[in-house]
């Protein structure tokens, strides 16, 4: 039997909240700690999922011997420094996404690697089954995939409380909460090839001057695309996904989201799953592939990387998450220099 992970979360913002209900719904961990910059509410977000020790330093948490791994959802601008102390410490790192950069996150999986301790990116969509599936059967169904469209629209927020509206602690802004989608779509389903060409478009806001608005595409040495498209300012939720093979595409609604299960607008009598479309098909022709989950992929996350830490730091899943987080995070560089040109 597995032994079950204890974790500590540093953060208690809206996707901490996720992630603790998401450990507390897993089969494989236990929530343990939390850690606040203020004690009260560190107390008040530990009883209210019943982990047993709350701080009032992240330091701290990560000295007390009661937990083996922590959950990182901290600025970005903090956010090397709390993972590469944790791993120091000896603990496992689920960290929340974007990082500052590249080299950033470098530093941070180094750190793992060199203190045997898992690392993992909080990348909710790629845990659920839908996404294995897609892996699984996609070539049969649409042949070579050549292109992937996504894209990203939540309504406006408040800008005078969403972090996301500071650059000071958030370096890439919205763009990099939102554009991390459109990149790890690009390394889970398009074929690992050289980035030939970025082109980006930003609109950004009156006030903050943050990026409210983008689009762009990436092309490939292999000659495949990307086109995505994020924002901020339009009422309207959006998270579609279309892979373009050779011979069909498969399309989603609800690809970083999905609606049965996914923390924004659960419908439980929603199936979640993909369409495969062929040829000249007709709506009422196209192929709907049921993927549906017992657990939400938040909580399947948690016991993949409960997995993770027991496969070792050497086994090739391990290898495999780390190189799929700095794929996503160099792409999402790109996209940020050519935006800053």
């Amino acid at each position: 039997m597995v032994q079950r992970l204890r974790i500590g979360i540093v953060g208690t913002g809206m996707t901490a909240n996720v992630i603790a209900q998401a450990i507390v719904d897993s089969a494989m961990a236990d929530l343990s700690a939390i850690a606040s910059c203020r004690l009260e509410i560190a107390q008040t977000f530990a009883h209210k999922y019943g982990a047993a020790q709350a701080f009032d330093s992240w330091k701290k948490m990560l000295a007390w011997e009661g937990i083996d791994a922590v959950y990182v959802a901290v600025p970005t601008i903090a956010k090397e420094a709390v993972c590469i102390a944790a791993a120091q410490a000896g603990k496992h790192v689920l960290a929340d996404k974007p990082f500052a950069d590249l080299n950033s996150l470098e530093c941070i999986t180094i750190t793992c690697q060199v203190n045997k301790v898992a690392f993992m990116d909080a990348t909710h969509f790629v845990h659920h089954p839908r996404t294995q599936h897609i892996h699984t059967h996609a070539q049969n169904k649409i042949g070579v995939a050549q292109a992937v469209r996504t894209s990203f629209f939540f309504p406006t927020v408040n800008k005078h409380s969403n972090l996301r509206f500071t650059p000071e602690v958030e370096r890439t802004d919205t763009l990099g909460d939102m554009a991390w989608y459109a990149m790890r779509a690009v390394v889970e389903f398009l074929p690992d090839t050289p980035l030939r060409t970025v082109e980006t478009f930003i609109q950004r806001d009156d006030k903050t001057n943050t990026i409210i608005r983008a689009a762009g595409i990436l092309t490939f040495e292999n000659d495949s695309t990307s086109a995505w498209d994020i924002c901020y300012n339009a009422d309207v939720c959006n998270v579609d996904l279309d892979i373009l093979g050779t011979t069909g595409m498969i399309s989603l609604d609800d690809f970083v989201l999905d609606w049965t299960k996914g923390s924004a607008a659960d419908d439980p009598e929603h199936t979640v799953g993909y369409i495969v479309r062929n040829r000249i098909a007709s709506s009422g022709n196209f192929q709907f592939v049921a993927t549906p989950s017992a657990k939400t992929q938040q909580a399947l996350m948690i016991e993949d990387f409960v997995a993770l830490v027991h496969s070792g730091y050497d086994d090739e899943e391990y290898k495999a998450s780390i190189d799929s987080s700095r794929k996503t995070q160099a792409l999402l560089d790109a996209v940020w220099d050519k935006v800053n040109q």
